[in-house]
């Protein structure tokens, strides 16, 4: 469904002079234009009520009343935009700002991980003839890369992808040798949850890292739970994806001792292959 408000911003300038007051009057006083009636918001605008439906038809609503409807959902939506508070105002306070709220999502993550998912997801991806990752936008979508990114050099077949449709048509091809990372910051994403549930459903093990109790984590065999608070200020980049992260890093870090034999030589081989063609010598990370 369209914002209401943003339609309304965009079409400022073609409203006629009796539109422009009502919208005036929406932007100034929500409350009042929300809950009063459409004589009220006539009589205060000094327009007719007729006058006042050809207003919300134009912004594509069909009555009085969806109108009121669809501003109401977009002013509570929108609320926390449109003043946005911060408390950091300089470079050094938001330098304050995001290490410390990184921080506390690490410790955050440490309190509440769940061991024993980990330690079954590990295990599950070990045993895995083919491990994909799933996850869209733009948290999720990097993290499916990094499940990748960080899993090929230990020398597992791996694919990420964050197309839906790649996903869906993947997840078809899949058997009871395959596992599936699907990785969604809000667990909400239901594109992502039909193509776990139709791998699940060729037989592949489902493990995500998500909200516990969300429609990502029924589908699951497996949860590495993330539930974290995200905090009001929303010119603050996100500091739950440092826990994101560092669940990715934990669980490949797991699977890379639990494999250890058979680890070694891949990673030996990319780092003789950096060192011959790029550093020289062995001082930097292995192809980060």
């Amino acid at each position: 469904m369209v914002d209401i408000l943003g339609t309304l911003q965009r079409e400022m300038d073609g409203l006629s002079r009796s539109e422009q007051r009502i919208a005036n009057i929406v932007f100034d006083d929500r409350q009042f234009a929300v809950n009063g009636s459409i004589i009220e918001l006539a009589a205060r605008a000094e327009v007719s009520p007729p006058t006042v439906t050809r207003f919300c038809r134009r912004l594509g609503c069909q009555s009085f009343s969806e109108f009121k409807v669809r501003l109401a959902q977009s002013a509570f939506i929108g609320q926390r935009y449109e003043e946005p508070h911060s408390n950091a105002t300089n470079a050094k306070e938001v330098v304050e700002t995001i290490l410390t709220r990184a921080q506390s999502a690490l410790h955050g993550l440490n309190d509440s991980l769940d061991l024993v998912a980990i330690e079954a997801a590990a295990n599950a991806i070990v045993n895995a003839k083919m491990t994909y990752a799933f996850g869209s936008g733009g948290n999720s979508s990097f993290f499916a890369g990094e499940v990748q990114n960080r899993l090929f050099r230990l020398g597992l077949r791996i694919s990420s992808t964050n197309d839906h449709l790649i996903q869906l048509m993947t997840a078809s091809t899949m058997s009871q040798e395959d596992v599936v990372v699907g990785l969604s910051l809000s667990g909400r994403n239901r594109e992502l949850a039909r193509a776990l549930e139709t791998a699940k459903g060729y037989g592949a093990t489902i493990i995500t890292i998500s909200k516990a109790n969300s429609l990502v984590e029924e589908i699951s065999d497996t949860n590495i739970a993330i539930d974290l608070q995200e905090g009001v200020d929303v010119l603050r980049p996100s500091s739950v994806r440092f826990a994101y992260m560092a669940a990715v890093d934990i669980l490949a870090h797991l699977v890379a001792i639990k494999r250890k034999d058979l680890a070694i030589e891949p990673l030996r081989r990319i780092k003789r292959q950096l060192v011959t063609f790029r550093d020289g010598d062995d001082s930097q990370p292995l192809g980060d």
